[in-house]
């Protein structure tokens, strides 16, 4: 059998019970989402997937409302947070996350929506990292190659560094996954996600 196909059987039987098992988890962070600042409980921003096509990414939101308005002011005012956003599309103590934000981030619990967007089909368990339009550029003439496969809630990316490697690493990891995809693989990546969820001291969860 072909492991893409395989691969989506086992994401459609894991997605689907990870929803019923945690959907107390679900409620109890809604809740503390809503009680904690206004706004949505979820963020939705639009992601690359396979052929450049883009799909609804699902988050628990963990900024503040006015964001994109904050995040204007801060590149206007601060140089190196501007050059770090430019390189990174992050900032290390972004004043825009709420204080629930931080811990959805630092637990990566703010990506547990995301099991919708696997169930649905618009993204795997493991996989390059889902990216903005802007980012296209950044992978050259290597797009094509490494989303010829499905996004994932985690990846090589996330398991190696995280928010402590420079986009050209990453970018680097994603060609490595999409050219070397297998069972083995992804059994190794989910493992080491269990460990950095579990540990993430160190791992640049933020």
């Amino acid at each position: 059998m072909n492991y893409k196909i395989l691969k989506r059987f086992f994401d459609i039987l894991f997605a689907f019970l990870l929803i019923i098992f945690l959907s107390p988890l679900f409620l109890i962070i809604s809740i503390l989402i809503k009680i904690s600042s206004k706004g949505s409980i979820i963020y939705i921003q639009k992601r690359i997937e396979k052929k450049n096509t883009s799909f609804s990414c699902f988050k628990f939101r963990t900024m503040h409302p006015q964001s994109k308005y904050l995040l204007k002011k801060i590149l206007v005012k601060n140089k190196d947070f501007k050059n770090q956003f430019s390189e990174t599309r992050k900032i290390v103590n972004d004043p825009r996350i709420t204080r629930f934000g931080k811990f959805l981030r630092f637990s990566s619990l703010d990506e547990l929506p995301q099991i919708f967007n696997v169930l649905i089909g618009d993204m795997s368990f493991i996989g390059p990292r889902p990216i903005v339009k802007s980012e296209i550029k950044k992978y050259g003439k290597e797009f094509g190659k490494v989303f010829s496969i499905k996004p994932g809630i985690s990846g090589l990316w996330q398991v190696s560094g995280r928010n402590n490697l420079s986009y050209d690493k990453r970018v680097e990891l994603d060609i490595n996954y999409s050219e070397n995809i297998n069972f083995l693989l992804d059994i190794k990546i989910f493992i080491k996600t269990i460990v950095v969820i579990l540990f993430p001291f160190g791992k640049g969860a933020l």
